[in-house]
């Protein structure tokens, strides 16, 4: 790695154009020479958009809602995010409130509401253009069928993190990146984009990466790596889970809007039911529709437990009050209050949750992924959820913006 990062620091002070190397020693004269080539001018280079969003202080009586949630179902919640944040950079903000909620944890007279209210204050997530609304989707943890070994039924492989896959950390050269990573391979000595979906798919076992199982359904494994973590049934009846192990580099491209592009969905079909009725429907195009989208997740298997799937903060998830976030935006582990409404519905659900977890596809200052839990019903909901809604972040003056 430590390679891979002189070469990036090599190239981008290369850079600069076509220049001759500086001599110890004057040049011995010569005679004239035929004009020398004029060195191609450098094309403009984009620096990467800036990201900004600002956070306004509010009013808990700004947060509708608030007073009818019951913040008593999120302490667990809150809990655990104490646990995450501890090892985070903003870690040492939250010190003070995580060692006071540690002491009123389990105490009889402990009111949860109370306690946010005295420690923490509201902040409104605003986007850079000034907007206060963004989407909010829904994700879920699924139930597959599958096997140890390849047969009739189980063809679909779920593979591990490639031996080959390599992570570059850009803010070495660019310190605007510090939170973008780079993911290529090598080829030669030069660092190149990993596989796409279809060249991973065409590679099969030539990929260095191992096969964890096989599952029965191309289009539930593709919605097992746009959730990134579910639990598979194997043959004998036991259950195993999978955690997100790592990504190919290539950005998610939604086959929801594709097919609405293609005119074969009406807008409103494109929810994860829709698609999968159209897969059943259309099989012989299944695999190019897969193949539009060049993101691909790879696993880790993990030992069955009550407990939700492991987030990005490092804890499990809980239903129904874990979202995923832009880390950007909003600071993993912090308590957010969410106000949107049901999915397809304009029933209000407002609520305080915890951002827990990120996701490819969950980029923007007002934005969320609301994590419903596990199963079929689950399932049912997130599939639908694309809401507008608001976010407010709780922070304690440690923590508030300056």
């Amino acid at each position: 790695m430590q390679k891979i990062q002189a070469a990036i620091l090599l190239a981008a002070t290369l850079l600069v154009g076509c220049s001759s190397i500086p001599q110890s020693e004057p040049p011995v004269a010569c005679a004239p020479c035929a004009v020398c080539p004029t060195c191609p001018p450098l094309a403009a280079v984009t620096p990467p958009a800036v990201f900004t969003r600002t956070l306004q202080p509010a009013n808990w009586t700004d947060l509708p809602g608030w007073a009818e949630d019951n913040p008593a179902a999120a302490w667990p919640a809150f809990m655990l995010s104490c646990r995450g944040m501890a090892s985070r950079p903003h870690g040492p903000s939250w010190k003070r409130v995580c060692d006071l909620a540690k002491l009123a944890d389990g105490k009889p007279k402990h009111d949860p509401r109370r306690f946010f209210e005295e420690n923490l204050r509201p902040f409104a997530v605003v986007a850079g253009d000034a907007t206060v609304n963004g989407l909010i989707t829904g994700y879920y943890e699924p139930l597959l069928n599958g096997s140890r070994t390849r047969n009739k039924g189980f063809e679909q492989p779920v593979r591990s993190v490639p031996d080959d896959l390599l992570t570059i950390d850009l803010s070495a050269v660019f310190p605007e990146l510090k939170d973008k990573r780079v993911r290529g391979r090598l080829e030669g000595n030069k660092v190149v984009p990993y596989w796409t979906r279809a060249e991973i798919g065409a590679r099969g076992d030539k990929l260095p990466s191992k096969t964890l199982l096989y599952v029965d359904d191309a289009v539930e494994l593709f919605f097992l790596q746009v959730q990134g973590s579910g639990r598979i049934k194997l043959t004998d009846g036991s259950v195993t889970r999978l955690n997100y192990g790592d990504q190919n580099g290539h950005p998610y491209q939604s086959i929801g809007r594709l097919l609405v592009e293609r005119g074969e969905l009406k807008l409103e079909e494109a929810s994860m039911q829709g698609i999968q009725s159209w897969a059943r429907a259309n099989p012989a195009k299944l695999e190019a529709l897969l193949n539009a989208n060049p993101s691909y997740v790879f696993f880790r298997e993990m030992p069955n437990s009550k407990d939700g799937p492991i987030g990005a903060l490092g804890v499990p998830l809980t239903a129904e009050r874990s979202i995923a976030v832009d880390p950007r935006s909003v600071p993993l582990g912090v308590p957010v209050f969410l106000a949107t409404t049901r999915p397809n519905s304009p029933q209000a659900m407002n609520r305080l949750v915890m951002a827990q977890d990120t996701g490819g596809a969950i980029k923007g200052a007002v934005r969320a992924d609301f994590f419903w839990g596990f199963g079929k019903e689950a399932g049912e909901q997130a599939g639908r959820m694309k809401q507008s809604g608001r976010l407010w972040v709780l922070l304690p003056p440690e923590a508030a913006p300056k």
